[in-house]
């Protein structure tokens, strides 16, 4: 009964880890993709080697464009969305970006940025209301109390970010994308705080580990008390 518990401690860990849907996967690589200098990068990217790897520098742009406080943006992403069955559903999308680069010491490489969906990570700037506060742009039948939000994403020039994905040569220079079954990553945070940001939150990411630890504990402890109970 020990070990039973244990399982359903596990079980259960497991389900809250797939409600993160796709931003678990970005967690994990996040986690664990091996970090190369973007000199190397570049070379596997003439060279053809087919890796997928993380690269950290700054970023740069010649093309950045200002936000409303001036501050010099190569990429925005504007979601307007409704809260749906528990989760968020995007029905409108707009995107600004413009080429830019990652940086370290003399040696860059450029980023795919067209490649960028649920592996961009950063903090979100958000505006919450209710639909009823913009019912022009939802569609017929929207019950006016559904939670509706905009979500803005977006990467200044003059941060320094963490980048995933396979070095390629593209339009004739080098440049990371997504590739290898595995998305194209990047993010302006320290692992850890990416990893809140993934999460959602530290409640569910909290719930996550001690219900796996639980499950653990439970699991051998059960183990243990069947071997004790076998050699009486």
């Amino acid at each position: 009964m020990v070990a039973g518990a244990g399982l359903v401690a596990l079980v259960a860990g497991v389900l809250v880890l797939l409600s993160f849907g796709a931003r678990y996967r970005v967690g994990r690589l996040l986690a664990a993709t091996p970090r190369v200098p973007v000199e190397e990068a570049l070379a596997m990217a003439t060279s053809g080697t087919r890796r997928y790897v993380r690269v950290d520098g700054r970023l740069d742009s010649a093309e950045d464009f200002p936000d409303e406080h001036q501050r010099p943006l190569v990429y925005r992403r504007r979601r307007l969305q409704l809260r749906r069955r528990g989760g968020w559903r995007t029905l409108e999308e707009q995107l600004e970006a413009v080429p830019f680069e990652i940086n370290e010491g003399l040696a860059s490489i450029a980023i795919d940025h067209a490649a960028l969906d649920h592996g961009l990570v950063v903090l979100p700037r958000e505006s919450t209301g209710t639909a009823a506060e913009i019912p022009e742009r939802l569609p017929a039948g929207t019950p006016l109390h559904t939670e509706a939000r905009m979500r803005v994403d977006q990467i200044s020039s003059v941060e320094h970010a963490i980048v995933l994905g396979v070095p390629s040569i593209a339009d004739g220079g080098a440049v990371l994308t997504a590739g290898l079954g595995r998305p194209l990553v990047l993010t302006t945070l320290e692992v850890p705080e990416a990893m809140r940001v993934l999460g959602g939150g530290r409640i569910r990411a909290a719930a996550a580990v001690a219900l796996f630890g639980t499950g653990v504990a439970l699991v051998t402890a059960g183990l243990v008390w069947a071997l004790l109970a076998s050699l009486r």
